[in-house]
């Protein structure tokens, strides 16, 4: 389970701005204004939180943790990023590091064994460290410890074609991705891919891919993998993670955002059930202004977790899932997270499940 204490700021550089472009769009509903309202760019790149949020937020990250704890689930914890935490730096970048509050982004369980993914924003690059303590204890225990290929995480070490494809965005227009700089340290396009970009069903691994990052990180996972679990890829489901897209609530039915990313499946998974929600509703979310700077689209609640085939934990504002997933015979637990687009995730986002009960399953046997 995630920390969010002592989260000061977003670091608007490259790694981020390409990582959240999909969401950087301007208008007043659905995404944030980047922009003043005269039409010049913001001169600071460091986007500062109101402490406000922050305090909220970390509110409402410890109310999930205990209600977790009361419905019997084993609760651990990562190490808190220290206050006024220096900037941490590799090979012609540095960033102010954030703490590990979406901790399904840089690991990936499968089995017996902890991966840890190669991240994809700088601010990140050092946040499983904060998780040792825990992992180490699994690996005491006779658990498997993987940590994927570093990227060095120079500008032209990302894949920037998504990003100025027109054809991929939501609407836009999106805020531009600056030019990147070249770099003695630069080995072209480099490993890159979030654990939140794989939905693990059984033995199958059906992991989204949107760049050249994501294929090259992608290939590794398959040959790591080779003959325990098949690694299946979907093509642009999202710009990078699949958890506000698509969710396996239990054996045989998904969560989902609309009924076409049922084409994007490989079989038998495209025949399970998909249950889709109504549209978001704009006033179940807070106003924010232009000093705040908002994450994820308004899709960010379908990010629920399920904690075993009839029991889903839901954001308590969202009432239209709340009742879909009642209607549909789960148990809905509401849940407070006020400020989730401000801080890119939800209860799936801030968890990260180790151990879970049953056999592993093959369900294309």
């Amino acid at each position: 389970m995630g920390s969010a204490a002592n989260y000061v700021s977003h670091d608007r550089e490259l790694s981020f701005d390409l990582f959240f472009h999909e969401n950087l769009f301007r208008s007043d509903w659905a995404y944030p204004r980047l922009r003043q309202a005269d039409g010049s760019s913001m001169e600071h790149r460091s986007w500062r939180i109101k402490q406000q949020y922050v305090e909220e937020l970390h509110e409402d990250v410890e109310g999930l943790a205990q209600t977790l704890a009361e419905i019997g689930v084993t609760v651990h914890r990562p190490m808190p990023l220290p206050p006024n935490a220096e900037s941490i730096s590799g090979l012609g970048w540095s960033a102010l590091p954030v703490p590990p509050l979406n901790i399904r982004d840089n690991t990936l369980i499968l089995g017996d064994e902890i991966i840890e993914t190669p991240p994809a924003i700088r601010s990140r690059y050092l946040e499983t460290r904060l998780l040792t303590p825990v992992y180490r204890a699994y690996y005491e225990r006779g658990a498997r410890w993987t940590t994927m290929p570093r990227p060095i995480l120079t500008d032209a070490s990302f894949d920037l074609s998504y990003a100025r494809d027109t054809e991929t965005t939501l609407g836009g227009p999106t805020e531009p991705i600056e030019d990147p700089q070249t770099s003695p340290f630069d080995v072209g396009h480099e490993m890159m891919l979030d654990g939140a970009q794989c939905l693990r069903l059984g033995r199958d691994v059906i992991v989204n891919i949107a760049n050249a990052n994501h294929a090259a990180a992608c290939d590794w996972l398959e040959r790591h993998v080779a003959g325990t679990y098949r690694v299946h890829r979907v093509f642009r489901m999202a710009d990078n993670h699949i958890d506000s897209m698509l969710l396996a609530l239990r054996p045989g039915v998904f969560l989902a955002r609309h009924e076409d990313l049922r084409q994007l499946l490989p079989a038998p998974f495209n025949a399970w059930k998909f249950i889709v929600p109504p549209q978001p509703d704009a006033g179940h979310f807070p106003t924010y202004d232009n000093k705040d700077l908002v994450l994820t689209s308004p899709y960010i609640d379908l990010n629920v977790l399920s904690v075993d085939p009839e029991t889903v934990l839901v954001n308590a504002e969202c009432v239209e899932l709340i009742k879909t997933l009642e209607q549909e015979g789960f148990t809905a637990v509401p849940i407070q997270h006020r400020h989730r687009r401000l801080f890119g995730g939800g209860f799936h986002c801030f968890t990260l499940d180790t151990v879970r009960e049953g056999p592993l399953e093959d369900y294309n046997a």
